[in-house]
């Protein structure tokens, strides 16, 4: 019976795996991947994404397509039984737990995006790890755009045309760059905002950008990010967040309703509850790509602390998390699983970086390829240049050149596909002194405090009289909202630095109707507070 190799993760690391694998064993043994979606993500192209100079479908490439003779499981893996050697996934419409065996398991999970250790930075930033957070910052910035031309309020058109990314790696300069170049293209069809009404702010925690690459490469690149118009703060890090402000570790704060997090990596659930050894939230492996004590376990990719030579201790001793470096050890593994099965010798992962290179974007871009260093349009020409060698299969490649092609040759469109809907059920961060809806606004949602305090101000519609109370952790407001009424009858906003949980209304009466003690709660809270009697939902149709 031929053996069972399991591949969890279709990334990088994951896909090249399944190929490698495929290509050097054939149908010797059976090969099985395991992925969320039913695509492989061309990663470095998502900020071009998100820019709209090329579209979503074009950097995504069907696994099925990619990986002929490879099982394609799409189903999100819950757990891992060493001893019984069988992962968990939830599978189908009805999310059924199924048991998938295996003879060598190999993770390639990456790593998924964790701000939680920044107040507000979680509920209120956009990240760029997805093809629909690429999707979802197109969106974004399009309506902040919109907004910022009909609005009326001065307060409102300046937190909407500020636009800050956090982290200054790779990611965080190519998405400010192509998002910095979506926006000046966009501002002809906006008559009402001015060029220099727009703010765009690169904030980096080092002392400089690119920390990848040479220094004197880190130094052109933010004199050509700020001679574009975007400010390049440096030795700041981010202290907390609103909807409406950022909070640097300087005490600036910086008013703004769009705020992209390109920092913040953290190990996969899946990885973390494993029984296997890590270090810095991934998992050891030797450099032979085995996890550290186990014969049938292999890592690679992200989430894989793989080591350079035999004594790595620093930094620099570990291979980096790129695509360059994912698509090597694949050819590693395939090599070494193929010996291990025939029962030879291993050998260990060896790779010597050929460079690396960023876009940042208006035809401008950084490189050091083989030891020399590029910039501008020729670094520009040779990032496009290796990423279109680098995508997967003719017509993907044929697809995003022709995208290329038109984007520079037309206008960039300005059409809002569609819009990001949040949860109905949701955390919002505000600061001290900070409005959450005003007398008059549209009603969004019930409120209710988890920490800090709310001032909430009403004025009697028979005698006239303001009447303000507090409302702190525990209690709620804006429950009229339930009684069917659009718009809001008092003012609220934050005392003290604050957090609370947003419920919108249908989804709360459906709780309501769902939960009767709920219900019961709100039919004497409305008698007790406004003197009125509630119909809950579930006796609507009576």
């Amino acid at each position: 019976m031929p053996q069972r190799i399991l591949i969890l993760g279709g990334g990088f690391a994951g896909m090249y795996a399944a190929r490698e694998i495929r290509k050097r064993l054939g149908d010797s043994v059976e090969v099985e991947l395991i992925n969320d979606e039913n695509y492989f993500v061309f990663q470095p192209l998502l900020p071009e994404v998100g820019a709209g100079s090329i579209t979503a479908l074009h950097a995504v490439s069907p696994l099925r397509f990619l990986l002929k003779g490879v099982f394609i499981r799409k189903a999100r893996v819950h757990s891992v039984d060493q001893d019984r050697k069988v992962v968990t996934v939830f599978q189908g419409v009805q999310r059924r737990p199924t048991e998938v065996p295996y003879d060598h398991l190999i993770v390639t999970m990456g790593q998924r995006v964790d701000l939680t250790r920044t107040p507000g930075l979680t509920e209120h930033a956009l990240t760029m790890k997805t093809l629909n957070d690429a999707r979802r910052l197109r969106s974004h910035v399009l309506e902040r755009l919109e907004h910022a031309e009909i609005t009326q309020l001065p307060e409102v058109k300046k937190e909407a045309l500020t636009f800050c990314v956090v982290g200054a790696g790779f990611s965080g300069v190519e998405t400010v760059g192509e998002m910095k170049e979506m926006i000046d293209r966009s501002l002809k069809y906006y008559p009402n905002i001015s060029a220099d009404e727009v703010r765009v702010v690169l904030v980096e925690f080092a002392d400089r950008v690119l920390g990848e690459l040479p220094e004197k490469l880190g130094t052109y690149t933010a004199k050509k990010l700020q001679e574009r118009g975007i400010e390049v703060m440096l030795n700041t890090g981010v202290a907390s967040a609103t909807g409406t402000r950022l909070i640097t570790t300087t005490g600036e704060e910086i008013p703004t309703r769009t705020i992209v997090a390109t920092i913040g990596n953290a190990p996969s659930k899946v990885v973390q509850d494993m029984d296997l050894p890590k270090s810095h939230g991934r998992i050891e492996v030797g450099r032979d790509l085995r996890v550290v004590g186990r014969d049938d376990i292999w890592s690679l990719g992200d989430c894989a602390l793989i080591p350079m030579k035999e004594d790595a201790t620093e930094r620099a001793d570990f291979a980096p998390p790129t695509a360059q470096f994912a698509v090597r050890e694949a050819r590693t593994l395939a090599k070494n699983i193929a010996a291990a099965l025939a029962g030879k010798a291993l050998k260990p992962f060896q790779y010597k970086s050929q460079g690396a290179l960023a876009s940042l974007g208006a035809r401008r871009g950084v490189a050091q390829v083989w030891g020399m260093n590029f910039s501008g349009f020729f670094a520009w020409i040779l990032w496009r240049a290796y990423y279109v060698s680098f995508l997967p299969g003719t017509g993907t490649k044929i697809r995003v050149l022709l995208n290329w092609l038109l984007d520079d040759l037309s206008p960039r469109s300005v059409v809002q596909a569609s819009s990001y809907t949040p949860p109905a059920a949701r955390y919002a961060h505000y600061r001290a002194g900070d409005r959450v809806f005003e007398k008059g606004n549209r009603a969004d949602g019930l409120y209710t405090v988890i920490s800090g305090q709310m001032e909430l101000r009403y004025e009697d519609e028979d005698t006239g009289e303001v009447k303000v109370w507090n409302v702190g952790p525990g209690e709620h407001f804006g429950e009229r909202l339930i009684l069917g009424q659009d718009r809001r009858s008092g003012t609220v906003r934050a005392l003290e630095d604050s957090k609370v949980l947003i419920v919108d209304r249908e989804e709360f009466l459906k709780l309501a109707e769902g939960f009767p003690v709920l219900s019961d709660y709100f039919q004497t809270r409305m008698k007790e507070a406004y003197g009125i009697e509630w119909v809950p939902p579930a006796n609507w149709a009576a």
